[in-house]
């Protein structure tokens, strides 16, 4: 079996920002609408059996007691917020299995399960369907792979080695170095994705980069400014790693065949249909529990 694993707060803000605006009994549903459709289109295709999906209900987690820097609600806008819950509910009605994150986000949720999944012998591969680059480091071999749904995109280990430079397991390093706008992680100074993707394919963590430049194994451009950067910012850098790395601990209750996808539930979907004013949906679902 596959396990496919949905980034919902990507998907949301994807409907949200590419779909058509939709006013229902005056609230903005355009988004829910959008994702209903996204998902429903999956739970369509050939080898799709389980799925689950993540959200993160709250924006703000256990990341903004670290780091008061670190990505808020703040900016998002409002009539995209309020529809969390209703894609929440939209996605249970369609019968996928829901993870509401709160305490942790969303990226949480779905390494700690593909983590789970991937040790199941049962499970031929885990398919995260998310475009985020942090969830590349969830990546093994061909075993945990990353796919971008709208470009058609895979992302296996060798790929994510093509594109960034490093393995997975370096990734929240590279994101430390980097930054990350989008997460609020201003990396280090100096530093820039390819003079992180050079040192680190060499050294693999932040924590094995010498202090001095001479010492280093790989030319780079700017070593010993770049040596200096980091020897300054150590301190900083160590808990930029920890923002960047996704845990695996999220107390998820349900194991691998519980993701299982039996169908639509009439109940829940006819009464979704109707908070969003979407009649037509119901016709399109050809699976029911």
């Amino acid at each position: 079996m596959r396990i496919h694993l949905v980034d919902g707060t990507y998907e949301l803000f994807r409907s949200y920002f590419g779909a058509p605006k939709v006013l229902h009994d005056g609230r903005e549903v355009g988004a829910t609408r959008g994702i209903m459709r996204s998902l429903l289109s999956l739970l369509r295709e050939d080898g799709v059996t389980h799925v689950g999906i993540a959200f993160d209900t709250v924006i703000e987690s256990f990341r903004n007691d670290l780091f008061a820097g670190y990505k808020t609600g703040e900016g998002v806008p409002e009539d995209l917020m309020s529809q969390f819950p209703l894609a929440e509910r939209a996605a249970e009605a369609l019968g996928v299995t829901v993870w509401r994150m709160v305490e942790f986000e969303c990226d949480d949720a779905l390494a700690t399960f593909a983590a789970r999944a991937a040790e199941d012998p049962a499970v031929e591969q885990v398919v995260i369907c998310s475009p985020d680059k942090d969830l590349t480091q969830c990546v093994r071999g061909s075993r945990v792979v990353c796919y971008d749904r709208m470009r058609r995109r895979m992302l296996d280990e060798a790929g994510v080695v093509e594109k960034f430079g490093i393995p997975p397991a370096s990734i929240p390093d590279w994101l430390a170095l980097v930054g990350d706008d989008a997460d609020g992680i201003p990396g280090v100074p100096r530093w820039g994705a390819r003079s992180a993707s050079v040192v680190l394919a060499c050294y693999g963590h932040v924590d094995a980069i010498p202090d001095e430049a001479s010492k280093w194994k790989v030319a780079v451009r700017g070593a010993p400014a770049l040596a200096e950067s980091l020897r300054h910012h150590r301190i900083e850098v160590g808990l930029y790693r920890t923002l960047a790395t996704l845990r695996t601990d999220v107390p998820l209750t349900e194991a691998v065949g519980d993701l299982r996808w039996h169908g639509a539930v009439g109940p829940l979907m006819e009464a979704v249909c109707r908070e969003t004013g979407d009649d037509e949906l119901v016709g399109r679902v050809d699976r029911w529990r």
